[in-house]
């Protein structure tokens, strides 16, 4: 039997809430297997942590999850500390350092769930969105000078390296090589961005003859919104900077209904050192110990950890008892149109994955 050992790491704000219903659910998963065991460690990093410490988490934070097989990570953000601090201090940091370079965000519209788009169906919008996680416009590179004079600056430079673009890109052709659609979309901004874009732009020229049955095309970031509202069905698998990406996928996460169900793996494809797997909605403290967050987006978070584990029929359980819950309709939460707490819409998939043994 496979014995994983995971990291939840809650963060802030209802991190705590859906990681604990993730690992409920996860638990539930693991103990009805003959295949494999989960154990979990839990890391109380974030906002309290900064208090009491200074930082979001201890300087050998990230050597100690080096370790564990996966990470399971709730959100970070707190309202009275900088988000540069939140950010930069724990999430992005445990993604650099561990070099989770592809971060890979599905956004599909569930059974049951209306998205805003009318007359858009399931078949229309299932796309794959692949996000840059490395670089990019989120690389850190730059500075203040002449702080509180008139003459301050400051300065974001994007770092785009041919090791950091194909990688990526080469990443996002395979995943569409797997999919039946085999179509990939660049995003790019290269008729502004004249120098790192056109960068972007021309390995992509370069590669794409290594994956004849890819068909491909290429979208300006701005036409690239409106094509996603107006023409979902003519997406697939789309890849993108890390900025890009990042705004795009909360644009994919609204259309299929809310961003309280969408899921997000930061992957390391190489494997030689732990992934980290998160819902999209971040740390919401309006509705922080209410009860009331919604956990579907780190479920499916969870089953993208248990298919990068290799555990595909866990992962394959565990999505079909989400859609058996969203489809029956009858316990959806709040941002769903529904009413249904955090602890029943857990209970739902609980109730599923029970069901689905029988």
């Amino acid at each position: 039997m496979k014995k994983y050992q995971i990291a939840a790491v809650p963060g802030d704000g209802i991190g705590p809430e859906v990681v604990d219903a993730g690992v409920e659910i996860l638990e539930s998963l693991a103990s009805s297997s003959e295949e494999f065991e989960l154990s979990f460690e839990h890391f109380p990093w974030g906002g309290d942590y900064y208090r009491k410490h200074g930082v979001m988490m201890p300087e050998n934070g990230v050597d100690t999850l080096r370790r564990f097989d996966a990470i399971l990570f709730g959100s970070a953000g707190d309202p009275n500390i900088p988000d540069h601090i939140t950010l930069w201090g724990l999430r992005l940091k445990i993604c650099q350092t561990l070099d989770q370079y592809a971060n890979v965000r599905p956004a599909r519209l569930l059974p049951g769930i209306k998205g805003p788009l009318a007359g858009v169906t399931a078949e229309d919008l299932d796309w794959v969105i692949v996000r840059e996680n490395s670089e990019g416009e989120y690389a850190g590179a730059g500075g203040r000078a002449h702080v509180g004079l008139p003459e301050e600056v400051g300065l974001d430079v994007s770092i785009f390296t041919r090791v950091g673009v194909e990688r990526i890109q080469r990443f996002a052709f395979e995943l569409a090589q797997s999919r039946p659609r085999k179509k990939l979309t660049l995003v790019t901004k290269s008729n502004a961005q004249r120098h790192g874009m056109v960068f972007w732009d021309s390995v992509f020229e370069r590669i794409k003859s290594d994956y004849p049955d890819v068909e491909t095309d290429k979208m300006l970031v701005d036409a690239m919104t409106t094509r996603m509202v107006l023409d979902p069905k003519s997406l697939d698998t789309v890849v993108a900077t890390n900025l890009h990406a990042d705004v795009l996928s909360d644009l994919a996460a609204a259309l299929t209904g809310s961003l309280g169900i969408a899921p997000t793996g930061n992957l390391r494809p190489e494997r030689d050192m732990p992934s980290m797997f998160e819902p999209i909605h971040g740390s919401a403290f309006d509705i922080t110990g209410k009860g009331v967050a919604n956990p579907i987006g780190t479920f499916w978070s969870s089953a993208m950890m248990l298919e990068h584990l290799g555990e595909t029929e866990a992962a394959s359980r565990l999505m079909s008892a989400i859609e058996r819950v969203t489809a029956d309709g009858s316990v959806l939460p709040r941002d769903l149109g529904g009413t249904a707490t955090t602890r029943q819409v857990t209970d739902a998939v609980l109730g599923a994955l029970a069901a689905g043994n029988v």
